[in-house]
């Protein structure tokens, strides 16, 4: 499946990093002022994720795409999002990008990632991928099961709804 393209303001940083991890396109920075955020969108063909009502109301008037974030947690958001745009919230690392800088991650040899990774990682783990732009290492560690817990509560939450 390809990727969504989105840009989200500045508060929804955690938001973003999910639905890199995901496979989606998005473009997120802090700094970023209203009007730049629908300019991005605008020119880039991207959908605006906003938690700001005004924000929204603007780029509805403007013929942004765009969608108003609701939801409690990320699972709520998440699940929210997938409903909305027809994607699973499911982890393919094969299209996952770098959550901290959005570029594509690919798997990387265990012997690459000597001396780069903690010692007991590098003891206990045997599949890690780095993201080719900014060089971050990535491995399902002990957070997986966090990660993997948000995600099933999201699919929950779909499936709860679809009653």
């Amino acid at each position: 499946m390809k990727g969504l393209k989105f840009i989200v303001d500045g508060m929804l940083g955690k938001l973003a990093r999910w639905l890199r991890m995901l496979g989606h396109n998005v473009k997120y920075s802090s700094a970023l002022s209203d009007e730049q955020l629908l300019k991005i969108a605008k020119n880039e063909h991207r959908t605006l994720l906003t938690r700001d009502l005004e924000l929204y109301q603007q780029a509805v008037a403007r013929g942004v795409q765009a969608l108003y974030v609701e939801g409690e947690d990320e699972a709520e958001k998440l699940a929210k999002l997938a409903k909305r745009y027809g994607f699973p919230l499911e982890i393919n690392l094969e299209n996952s990008r770098c959550p901290k800088c959005n570029a594509r991650i690919k798997p990387i040899s265990k012997e690459f990632v000597k001396g780069k990774v903690p010692e007991t990682t590098y003891k206990y783990y045997s599949e890690f991928w780095e993201c080719q732009k900014c060089g971050q290492i990535y491995w399902q560690g002990a957070h997986w099961k966090r990660i993997n817990e948000t995600l099933t509560k999201a699919r929950s939450l779909i499936e709860k709804n679809k009653t």
